[in-house]
């Protein structure tokens, strides 16, 4: 009778639950936490397994196993590591930057509504104009529509919102200012 291994051909036969008290020991020195071993030995049979292949006939199962170990282990404090930077540079830019008083904060809010709350086309030729940068003619050309078009929606878009702006209490009025209002 055949094993499967042997029907596969050249694929050596691997004991990894013999060897599974090894490597749980190994993990558990590297890492010092249970449940980090656990997770060490889980990604480095994973590896394994994904890397069979480069296993040599004959060769020490154990030995390979511990090594993909140590080099799960490694790439983890590696990658951790990069993390730590990665965050430590990420504050250095929160640092710099300036929260909103939560005045400005409540009228941005206002304002991205109403914004929303535009028709479709409008908020298109709007956004294009105004947050894009795009001139007249390149938004009509994006947009699909003639240029007479564009400008009137971005027209009718700019007029309701000033509707909305009328709306607000006086207090609230003099913050923003609506690119194309009087």
């Amino acid at each position: 009778m055949l094993r499967k291994q042997d029907m596969r051909g050249s694929m050596p036969r691997f004991d990894i639950i013999g060897q599974l008290g090894s490597l749980r020991r190994y993990a558990r020195s590297l890492t010092r936490d249970s449940a980090e071993a656990e997770d060490l030995v889980h990604d480095a049979l994973v590896r394994a397994y994904e890397r069979r292949g480069t296993f040599r006939s004959g060769g020490n199962l154990r030995a390979w196993l511990l090594s993909i170990v140590h080099n799960a282990f490694i790439d983890g404090l590696r990658s951790r590591k990069s993390e730590a930077v990665r965050v430590e540079q990420a504050g250095y830019l929160v640092d710099a930057s300036v929260q909103a008083p939560q005045e400005h904060s409540v009228r941005l809010a206002q304002l991205r509504e109403a914004f929303f709350k535009l028709p479709d086309e409008q908020r298109s030729a709007l956004h294009l104009v105004a947050i894009e940068g795009l001139t007249y003619s390149q938004a009509a050309e994006v947009s699909g529509v003639p240029l007479g078009t564009l400008m009137s929606r971005i027209g009718r878009a700019r007029a309701a919102l000033r509707e909305m702006e009328d709306k607000l209490p006086a207090r609230a009025k003099n913050h923003l200012k609506i690119v194309g209002g009087p």
